[in-house]
């Protein structure tokens, strides 16, 4: 059994165990929800069942898998003669789920949440983002084997703010990737460094290079 269901504003034909981001909704890895508004209905032996709007008492349970972000868009408006530019990039908040059941009016869920392929994550500011590499945040000395990751690569670091962070006792990603919530605020309240660790997602940013993902300064640079 297939169902057409609407979420976000867009619509989405999902079946048992499609696997499938959507628009962020208030919920936290492993958690179980369920779409309500179901359009539609079909199978490979009945007639499709059409909503108006939906169809009163079906739904489609879920398993959330991970919260993540989609591409960077980048939207530019220029003024001719006006000597007027403006750009700015959004990411959209997403949530991938996987579909647990698809339910007809009168059905009973049965199915729970498995747990599989779920990720855990840790709340910073109003963002959330995956954990980091399994190591706990601590300041360091001096670089491990005396030679420190380039945080440059990280969108809203330069030489100086590399600095600031060295000074500070942050010479990799992974300990930027590890830090918590308390960590953050103490880290933005020392030195020169301010809000811009929650403000540029530098912790996000320093689990996406350890996750192999590109840099977003370097992928800033170029498209400019």
């Amino acid at each position: 059994m297939y169902a057409v269901i609407k979420t976000g504003g867009k619509q989405y034909r999902v079946a048992k165990d499609d696997v499938l981001s959507v628009e962020r909704l208030s919920a936290s890895p492993g958690d179980s929800i369920s779409f309500d508004e179901v359009l539609m209905l079909g199978g490979a032996d009945q007639a499709p069942t059409i909503g108006t709007p939906i169809v009163k008492g079906a739904k489609v349970t879920a398993e959330v898998l991970e919260l993540n972000r989609g591409p960077k868009l980048i939207a530019f408006k220029k003024r001719r003669r006006k000597n007027s530019r403006r750009k700015k990039g959004h990411r959209q908040d997403l949530i991938k789920v996987r579909i647990m059941e698809v339910l007809a009016s009168g059905q009973t869920a049965s199915a729970k949440p498995t747990g599989v392929g779920v990720k855990a994550v840790t709340t910073v500011g109003l963002m959330s983002v995956a954990t980091g590499s399994g190591r706990a945040f601590t300041y360091l000395k001096s670089a491990e084997s005396s030679r420190a990751d380039d945080l440059s690569l990280i969108g809203g670091v330069g030489p100086k703010m590399e600095k600031e962070l060295n000074k500070a006792g942050i010479f990799h990603f992974w300990q930027l990737a590890a830090m918590t919530p308390s960590d953050v605020t103490k880290l933005e309240g020392s030195g020169e460094i301010g809000p811009r660790v929650s403000r540029e997602e530098w912790v996000v940013q320093a689990q996406e290079l350890l996750a192999g993902k590109p840099p977003r300064a370097k992928t800033d640079r170029d498209r400019a």
